[in-house]
This record gives structure tokens, C-alpha cells and sequence, in this order.
């Protein structure tokens, strides 16, 4: 086992560095994971750019991520649950398992959670830490790119389920990156008669299109065309208010928005839209993260049989895969929207297949 190892140290905004430093010491009911791939989500542009995001700096962030056992904690070996050489999943969030949402097993909302690339090191970088609890085993056959996506997959899972979709319904899904994607694929999985994807980018519409998007459309109006009397499930996850607003216009009566994406400016409804809200009876969801009872939750579950049988379709979501030298030029390029990008990985320690 090497003594250091290479990370992508986050000092200040912008500031992003290569350093080499100690590999982390597992605790007793710990593991030593040499990390596979970590994914790069829309809150690690926002982390590592905007001054009023990112705390506890100097930071290694990233937290989608999968990898491999390599070292076991002293009780975690006893135990005999996870072994050396396990390919894992990591969910991010560590639950407090304390205040009352954890008592109720609603994870997603504990009120004093830890987290992997925010509120301790992440995964860029070769080698993480891992709580017996976050330790997902899965297959030794599944791609470990696949296992690091198993994320925006549960989070675009958990926000379906927040809603009533049943067989028939016709879905709109605002923003076609992974999690978009994904709930594409979860929505027609459940029984959707359409689901029309909704991007202003070209290049994403072709990928909703291979991730079974009936239909695409990549401005309002051409939205606005297409959904007809409305439509019964709307799944928001691009995050900006213009979309918010969109995404409760387009509801039916009766009809179900649910919000994913995290606005960084204020989200304001016309009142035009307010009155369709009101006269519709339309109900509005908020989803935050994906874990459930028993931890991770069903969410992860099913979402990691879905990558393992082939239901979940994800090699066309990545548009690069990257060293950790890369980091910084790339996240600068990403908040500057210089770089189309669905899904960015990194393979920390090279292991392409």
C-alpha cells in the first residue's frame, strides 16, 4: 500500500490542485478504497466556482464515486460483511442516525448528515475512507463506471417516487443531463406513455432520444406545442428559475411537478403561472438526495439491479473520462458552459477498461 497518494484539492474558488498527501488511515469499522471513477454533478461546478458554496477549505471534493476494498478497519475485517478486492458503491451521505427523520428512516432529510466532497474528503483522489454503512458491495462484474453513477440514478429514482406516476401518464422531463436521463428511462420503466425531454442543447436531445425520450423539445415554445392539455408528471432537474416556472406551466389539472435541480438565484412564478398552479390543482414535490430505509434505501437497490441487467442504459451519458490533472481546467470550462458534457468522469488511478 502506497504511504501518499495523488487529490484534487479545492483551496478557494477556482483555486483547484493537484497535491500529493498521506492515504487515509480506515478506522475500525472502516474501508480503504482505491477509488475507480468519480463522477462530476452540477453541485461540484457550483462548489468548487462560487465563493458562497463551498466550506470546510481546503477540500477534496467529489462524491459520486465507486472503487475498490484494498484495506479493512480491525472490526470491519471481524465481521466478515465486506472483503478485499469488493467492488463498491459509496452513497455519499452519512445520517446522523440520531435526530427524527433518521428515526423515521427518512435519511435524505437528517439534520446533522456528513457527506462525502463537502463536509469531508471526497473522491478526487486515488484512495478514500469508507464507513461500513456506505459500503455498497455489488457484482465484480459490473463496469465500476457504471457503479459510479448509481447516484444521479437513485436521485432521479427517489424524485419519481415523490410523485403518483402510474402506467399511461405522460411525463416531461426539464434538463437532459444524467439525472434527466435517468429519469427518462425510470419514468418509461414505470409504465409512461410519452415522456418528452425538454434541453436547450441540441447535442442533449440526441441523448434523451437514445435514453427513450418520445419526444424533444429545445425551447419553451416547442414545449408549450407539445403538451397539449398537460401533462400528468413533470420531473425538474436543470435547476434554473426560468425552468421552475416552465415546469409548473406544462402540469395538467391535477397534475404533479417535481423539483430535483438546486436554483443559485431566486425563483420567482408569474403570476400567470401561479394562477395555472392554483386553478389546476396542481402539486408541487420537492426530492432532496435518494436514501431511504434500510440505508442507502430501495432507491440504490433497484438502481443497481437496473445497471446490472441492463434496464439502465448509462455508456452513452459520458461524454469524457479524465485524470485527476484535468480537474481544474475542466470544472472551470463546465461553469463556464466552454464544454459540453452529459457526464464527466474521473479514473483517478487510470483504470480504464
Amino acid at each position: 500500500m502506497p504511504e501518499t497518494m495523488r487529490a484534487a484539492v479545492l483551496h478557494a474558488p477556482g483555486d483547484i490542485r493537484v497535491e500529493r498527501l498521506p492515504v487515509p488511515e480506515p478506522g475500525p469499522r472502516e474501508a480503504l478504497v482505491r477509488v475507480a471513477a468519480c463522477g462530476v454533478c452540477g453541485s461540484d461546478i457550483s462548489r468548487m466556482l462560487r465563493p458562497e458554496v463551498a466550506y470546510n477549505l481546503p477540500l477534496i471534493c467529489g462524491h459520486e464515486f465507486s472503487g475498490h476494498v484494498v484495506a479493512l478497519g480491525s472490526e470491519l475485517a471481524a465481521a466478515g460483511t465486506v472483503r478485499a478486492g469488493d467492488l463498491v458503491a459509496v452513497p455519499p451521505l452519512i445520517p446522523c442516525r440520531r435526530c427524527g427523520p433518521c428515526d423515521q428512516g427518512r435519511y435524505s432529510l437528517c439534520e446533522d448528515y456528513d457527506y462525502f466532497g463537502s463536509r469531508r474528503p471526497g473522491a478526487y483522489a486515488e484512495y478514500v475512507a469508507v464507513p461500513e454503512d456506505n459500503l455498497l458491495v455489488l457484482p465484480a462484474d459490473l463496469d465500476p463506471r457504471a457503479a459510479a453513477m448509481l447516484d444521479p440514478a437513485a436521485i432521479a429514482l427517489h424524485a419519481i417516487w415523490r410523485t403518483k406516476l402510474r402506467a399511461g401518464h405522460r411525463v416531461a422531463v426539464v434538463g437532459a443531463g444524467p439525472i434527466g436521463l435517468f429519469a427518462i428511462q425510470w419514468a418509461l420503466l414505470q409504465g409512461a406513455s410519452e415522456v418528452l425531454s425538454i434541453d436547450v442543447s441540441e447535442e442533449k436531445a440526441a441523448m434523451a432520444l437514445e435514453a427513450g425520450a418520445t419526444r424533444t423539445a429545445t425551447t419553451p415554445e416547442q414545449a408549450r406545442e407539445l403538451a397539449g392539455p398537460g401533462f400528468d408528471v413533470i420531473v425538474e432537474s436543470a435547476g434554473v428559475p426560468a425552468t421552475a416556472d416552465q415546469a409548473v406551466s406544462l402540469a395538467a389539472r391535477h397534475g404533479q411537478a417535481v423539483f430535483i435541480g438546486i436554483p443559485h438565484d431566486p425563483v420567482v412564478l408569474p403570476k400567470s403561472t401561479f394562477s395555472a398552479f392554483l386553478r389546476r390543482e396542481i402539486t408541487l414535490h420537492g426530492a432532496w438526495n435518494s436514501f431511504s430505509a434500510p440505508f442507502p434505501g430501495d432507491e440504490w437497490r433497484l438502481a443497481a439491479q437496473a445497471m446490472a441487467d441492463g434496464r439502465l442504459r448509462w455508456k452513452f451519458m459520458i461524454t469524457h473520462e479524465l485524470d485527476l490533472d484535468d480537474l481544474g481546467d475542466t470544472i472551470r470550462k463546465l461553469g463556464e458552459r466552454s464544454m459540453f458534457s452529459s457526464k464527466v468522469l474521473f479514473l483517478p488511478n487510470g483504470d480504464r477498461p
